[in-house]
């Protein structure tokens, strides 16, 4: 042996897991026969609200979106305190 073909089993051995592992990830994501742009149906999971009267359905879904949107309103306050004090942190450096 000399020292060409040692250096490359070296790596080879080094290299050879992980890239068998990522092979084999390949191999079982290809292997997938799912519908990826299905979307979600809210209407199967809200069905046990559909013997309610209307205007108790409407208070449900108004309670629904408006948790919704508060949510996102406090994410988006995180988000913007997370960046101005991290603005601030790079100032004092």
């Amino acid at each position: 042996m000399d020292l060409r073909t040692t250096i490359y089993t070296f790596f080879d051995n080094i290299f050879n897991p992980p890239i068998s592992f990522l092979e084999m990830g390949i191999e079982k994501l290809q292997g997938l026969n799912l519908v990826t742009a299905q979307g979600l149906n809210v209407g199967k999971y809200l069905s046990v609200f559909g013997d309610m009267p209307a205007a108790w359905q409407m208070v449900i879904s108004s309670i629904l979106i408006s948790s919704v949107l508060l949510g996102s309103l406090l994410i988006f306050r995180s988000i913007v305190r997370i960046y101005y004090s991290a603005k601030e942190g790079i100032k004092w450096w």
